[in-house]
């Protein structure tokens, strides 16, 4: 059971998404089933609230000193930054040596060595200690607070890694490299008033345990998870599978024997039954790994001589040679192993190189998926040959179902796949009903076939000569099926050329019944979705389609949940649904003057059969701009909300910071929307313009109309991750989140050939908008993103250097020429669009970029397309033309970054380019009457110039030393 809607220390803006909604900030924070586990908001220590909301201040005597000094200096132009930051509308900090500090922290000589910290307003937000994961037990019953750690040190990342077949491998512990972990795990009964219970603490776990993968049995009596420990010289060793009685809190390994590791390089053990787990081991004969050797057998060969049309995007972490292919098969080959809680063990079939098993619901056959020889070295582990076999339980192959081959050549154009069965899954409904997906088209999305696609069914131990059953055909790409019964289910298909979607309804029982169109949308009309089917958990802990019936008539519903977009924002909402007639009634949604809530999960499924409106249960949660997501268990037929969390704020510091969804329009007659973040006790018409941080990543769409739509609540809760944006409210910044910028392609137009003019038009649209509001001082407007983000901040700084004084671009691909079959929602290849690639390349544009950039990039970024070199030829590209650029490379960091050491920096970093290019740009015009001498120790608060008449001193143009030694100076 997924949470979307609790926040945990991550943010959007460090990881990478193929198409993120930037308007929405992070939410990561969530309630999880009993196979999966995420984060939920419990109580944290916080430092003391650092802002204050005042319009003016006294001044201390060692300021006052520092401005006499400034006035008798050569360098009168220059105010030092404690006085500024005191006496112009800025943090005070309540102390002088804290003034200074920040001081240093910004402008101390940025040649030094090592990793910095940022000013300790934004520190304290970010190193504030972290919220658990949550898990519900299968019952509702109980809750999993799963504990977690602060944000892990640089040397977890710096532990040796193998680069394989696209993915990386820990190859101490045999898992995925970089896996982060918890540190324990407390149980609470969950009341029937809806309180918590007190904590139970799972006991007995050795010291320093790192916990991962944490599993309910299905009966919810006990819990699975790995254990691991740090050894000696500090790296991590192997992971054991240990099992825990819910009941008493006790915990045990669950193998006697200290020899037995779980390889989780794929997939790690599943319940079987509930007393019963299926482990993927290392195997106990393993030897040690293969050795590189010295010299070469050969030269590297790859060839196409059977002149093959092979096109991929640029995947990263590929197999090189022979020697990687050994290293990948000794890592990720894999011994099943069946294991009973009672200590009894015996082999599941040979070893291999196993990717995932799939019990089915009656617990009599398990799935069982392999991959294996021949590898390849253009495209990852995901495309080499699969295997696909049916075994029972009991460890007794039963039959194969497919053995598709490697698929180097699956056409890069969307919606283009796999040749053969794919999507191959059990029936929810059914006790071991197998169902899968074949393409008529070649996996080619170019090729016009009707049927596109056709859904298969089949038993897992067919009678000789029973042939798979047609259970529907698709004219459109097969997106997935909501199983409900034997006179229900409703099956997806969708195309990403049009946009469009659809869904039938079906009667899997019944051939005689003819399926029918529900819903024919496009998947970019927000405003017209009507939400999708509630499911319940069944007694075989599968999902279905909920069916609910009123006792008034006596008739059954579906429960649709919907998101609710209208023009003033989402307004979440529950309609019971009538299949047969189409017809709808609004049973609840959410308060829209004030709070944003959205529903959760169904509470009230804990038996089978239809359920009852009067006996409805549903998990919300609830938000609102200033106040933070908290749960509640909403009962029917009053709608009686009973709050089971009280979660303080997670940010004191910023609780009173003002939020505002805006609109305003681009030149086009496009609408746009942003949220507008403003400093606590910020006041434009006292205050004047700020500093302001404008933060984006732009979108594809094929009409004005849906790229118009609002998304998003102006109620919801703003969430901070640690390298966050929003981050900057703590240095009085003005924020500009999620501005809309929409590149659109209409009819047979392919939106990135006007990509340049469209972005430009929707950033100059945001930026008019926040002068026109009086928020942002329009010589002091920074813009920055992350990834395609970065990508459209060298864009802006190139083509429109007219709005930004400096810019910000984390992990971004700038030359597209090194990404040649096709990048983010482009699918031409270079070929194919040859002026397309070359005009959005902001590489091509670098002689035109004149305002400062900083380039911050992980070394070991393993995104397809933002290889590290990207921002390392783009910075010489740069330096070439003498613009005023800076690169920062982070040791051992991926596309997002995780590290604290690596995070603080990147964070001062930030806050370094925004004071020497944003607040103090040379483009500023200085008033010195701001920090005139006032007797009564108080300033004009909407003064915010810095300098004096005569002439600016061009700070950014300063080296670090001067600019040091100026400060020593002052």
């Amino acid at each position: 059971m997924s949470l979307p809607k609790v926040y945990h220390r991550f943010s959007l803006f460090s990881l990478h998404s193929p198409s993120p909604s930037p308007s929405l900030l992070p939410k990561s924070l969530f309630f999880t089933s009993s196979s999966s586990s995420l984060p939920l908001p419990v109580k944290r220590l916080h430092s003391p609230p650092l802002l204050r909301p005042h319009s003016r201040r006294f001044v201390s005597g060692k300021q006052f000193k520092a401005k006499i000094i400034m006035a008798s200096s050569r360098f009168h132009h220059l105010v030092p930054v404690n006085a500024v930051t005191a006496e112009c509308g800025g943090t005070d900090t309540g102390s002088d040596g804290a003034a200074s500090v920040a001081y240093d922290d910004v402008v101390e000589s940025a040649s030094a060595t090592g990793y910095r910290l940022p000013p300790f307003e934004i520190r304290d937000i970010v190193d504030a200690p972290p919220l658990p994961a949550l898990s519900f037990s299968p019952l509702r019953d109980k809750i999993l607070f799963l504990k977690r750690r602060s944000l892990p040190p640089l040397a977890d990342l710096a532990r040796p890694e193998e680069k394989l077949a696209g993915i990386r491998i820990d190859g101490k512990c045999n898992t995925r490299s970089r896996m982060s972990s918890y540190t324990g795990i407390g149980i609470h009964q969950l009341m029937e008033d809806g309180s918590l219970g007190p904590e139970k603490v799972i006991q007995d776990l050795p010291e320093g345990a790192k916990i991962n993968f944490v599993t309910w049995s299905n009966n919810g009596q006990h819990l699975a998870f790995t254990v691991r420990l740090d050894e000696d010289d500090g790296s991590s060793g192997k992971l054991r599978v240990w099992v825990a009685n819910v009941d008493t809190g006790k915990a045990r390994p669950l193998f006697e024997s200290p020899d037995i590791y779980v390889n989780s390089v794929f997939d790690n053990f599943v319940w079987v039954n509930d007393s019963t787990l299926l482990v993927c081991t290392i195997p106990l004969s393993r030897g040690d790994p293969p050795r590189k050797p010295l010299v070469p057998s050969g030269p590297k060969i790859q060839s196409n001589e059977q002149q093959n049309v092979i096109q991929a995007r640029t995947y990263q972490d590929l197999l090189k040679d022979e020697y990687d292919e050994d290293l990948f098969e000794y890592y990720a080959t894999t011994q099943l192993v069946l294991a009973s809680l009672d200590g009894e063990m015996k082999p599941f079939g040979p070893p291999a190189i196993y990717t995932s098993m799939d019990p089915s619901p009656d617990q009599t056959y398990i799935l069982i998926t392999t991959t294996h020889r021949p590898f390849s070295f253009v495209v990852p582990c995901g495309r080499f040959p699969k295997k696909v076999e049916v075994w029972k339980a009991n460890g007794e192959f039963v039959r194969e179902l497919c053995d598709l081959p490697l698929a180097e050549d699956i056409p890069i154009a969307f919606n283009s796949v796999r040749k053969g069965m794919r999507s191959i899954n059990w029936r929810a409904d059914k006790p071991s009903t197998l169902y899968w997906v074949e393409t008529q088209d070649g996996g080619d999305a170019k090729v016009e076939v009707s049927p596109r696609d056709i859904i298969y069914t089949q038993s897992p131990a067919p009678h000789e000569n029973e042939q798979p059953k047609i259970l529907h055909k698709l004219d459109l790409r097969y997106g997935g099926i909501s199983w409900c019964d034997d006179t229900l289910a409703l099956v997806y298909e969708s195309w990403y050329k049009t946009r469009k979607v659809r869904t039938w309804v079906i009667s899997p029982g019944s051939e005689d019944v003819n399926p029918r169109i529900l819903f024919d949308r496009s998947s970019e009309d927000v405003y017209s979705d009507p939400g999708s089917p509630m499911t319940r958990r069944t007694l075989a802990g599968t999902y279905v389609i909920a069916k609910l019936k009123k006792e008034d008539d006596g008739d059954t519903y579906l429960l649709l949940n919907g998101s609710g977009a209208t023009p003033g924002g989402n307004i979440p909402f529950i309609d019971l649904f009538d299949i047969n007639t189409g017809s709808k009634e609004r049973i609840w949604q959410s308060d829209k003057e004030k709070y944003f809530e959205t529903v959760v999960a169904l509470m009230s499924d804990q038996k089978e059969g239809e359920l009852s409106l009067n006996k409805l249960k549903i998990l919300t949660s609830r938000e609102s701009k200033t106040e933070n997501t908290q749960y509640n268990l909403l009962s029917w037929p009053e709608k009686k909300a009973c709050q089971i969390t009280n979660f303080p704020h997670p940010y004191p510091q910023l609780k009173s910071l003002q939020k505002e969804m805006i609109r305003y329009q681009r030149k086009d007659g496009v609408q746009l929307t942003a949220t507008l973040y403003l400093p606590p006790g910020y006041d434009p018409s006292r205050d004047g313009p700020l500093p302001c941080l404008v933060w984006s990543y732009p979108g594809e769409f094929k009409s004005k109309e849906a790229a118009s739509q609002v998304r998003g609540s102006p109620n919801e809760f703003a969430g901070i991750g640690p390298t966050s944006p929003l981050l900057w409210l703590a240095r009085r910044f003005a924020i500009l989140s999620g501005p809309t910028i929409p590149i659109i392609g209409e009819g047979d137009e392919e939106a990135n050939d006007r990509y340049i003019e469209q972005l430009v038009a929707s950033a100059e649209a945001a930026v008019e908008e926040v002068i026109r509001r009086g928020v942002a001082d329009p010589n002091k407007i920074a813009v920055g993103g992350h990834s395609y983000g970065a990508f459209m901040t060298a864009n802006l700084l190139a083509h429109a250097p007219h709005l930004f004084c400096c810019g910000i671009a984390r992990s971004g691909a700038y030359n597209r020429t090194l990404t040649p079959f096709g990048f983010q929602n482009e699918e031409r290849t270079l070929w194919e669009a040859t002026n397309t690639y070359v005009e959005m390349s902001p590489f091509m544009s670098a002689n035109k970029i004149k305002k400062p950039i900083l380039l911050i990039h992980g070394e070991e970024d393993n995104n397809p397309g933002t290889l590290t070199m990207q921002s390392d030829r783009f910075f010489n590209a740069l330096k070439g033309h003498g613009a005023l650029c800076r690169l920062v490379i982070l040791p051992y960091e991926s596309h997002g970054y995780s590290a604290r050491e690596s995070i603080m920096h990147v964070l001062w970093e930030t806050e370094r380019w925004l004071q020497k290019h944003c607040v103090y740009s040379s483009d500023v015009k200085v008033d010195v009457s701001a920090c005139k001498d006032n007797a009564e120790g108080t300033v004009d608060s909407q003064s915010k110039a810095v300098g004096a008449a005569g002439g600016v001193k061009e700070l950014a143009n300063l080296d670090d030393d001067k600019f040091h030694s100026l400060r020593s100076l002052l």
